[in-house]
């Protein structure tokens, strides 16, 4: 077991999963996270939420605290937190491994308009549509200004102030089965899917139902991001660690 703690930036499904290994392999193990969930899930080890203060403040952290390791697996569209992470570890020099599930492709029977931004994902839906907004509440704001469109908005907890959409109703929910996802998206008269490729199986069952139906999907695409040591999945992340620590000792 190395001395320091490993620091886990999570909030993700790999990264509770991946907590909870390495506290059985006898790590001490901090998993930091953003507080934007009301109710997370129960992880393994010890759990820090909230902001550091940008990468000065992580950067502080690091240093109080000894840390060991730092494990970047946030969301593949959470850039800042990563951005400061890539920069804390240049100013202290410690190991580093990013844990990033791969991106979805589209497959045979799959009906997807690619865009890069939210910007361009509001413009690509089609007056007059029922469009699932499968999009965290930080990121319903540049939809407003589709007056002509009927939204369905999906989140795990309401949010903390009103939504400024025209035409919507409000799903409190989590992604189902894919049986599941297929009769909600018939109940609401869905004609479209709104989402990020944000890659993992949890989310995928829409996906899964969209084909299905034959229903378009508006897939925004991942911001490009440096693949510093970047690892698909926790096997991989599991090895690095036995693997840099094992240098560690010798």
């Amino acid at each position: 077991m190395s001395n320091g703690p490993i620091l886990i930036l999570g909030g993700t499904a790999e990264a509770s999963k991946l907590a909870a290994r390495l506290v059985v392999q006898g790590h001490r193990v901090i998993s930091s996270l953003a507080g934007r969930t009301r109710d997370p899930a129960k992880l393994e080890g010890e759990v820090r939420i909230g902001g550091f203060g940008g990468a000065r403040g992580l950067i502080g952290y690091i240093v109080r605290e000894n840390v060991s390791l730092l494990i970047d697996a946030t969301h593949p569209f959470a850039t800042q937190i990563s951005d400061n992470a890539l920069l804390a570890v240049a100013s202290t020099n410690i190991p580093f491994v990013r844990l990033e599930r791969p991106v979805w492709h589209p497959k045979p029977g799959d009906n997807w308009t690619s865009v890069t931004s939210l910007e361009r994902a509001v413009s690509a839906i089609p007056a007059k549509a029922r469009v699932l907004l499968a999009l965290g509440r930080q990121h319903i704001a540049p939809f407003s200004r589709r007056g002509d469109v009927h939204f369905v908005v999906r989140m795990i907890d309401p949010p903390e102030i009103p939504l400024d959409l025209i035409d919507f109703e409000l799903e409190l929910s989590k992604p189902g089965k894919v049986e599941d996802e297929a009769a909600f998206l018939t109940k609401k008269r869905l004609t479209h899917i709104v989402c990020r490729n944000s890659g993992g199986s949890a989310s995928y069952t829409k996906i899964r139902a969209a084909r299905d139906l034959g229903l378009p999907v508006i897939m925004i695409d991942r911001p490009h991001r440096p693949d510093t040591n970047t690892l698909p999945d926790i096997e991989s992340v599991s090895h690095f660690i036995d693997t840099t620590f094992g240098s560690l000792r010798t």
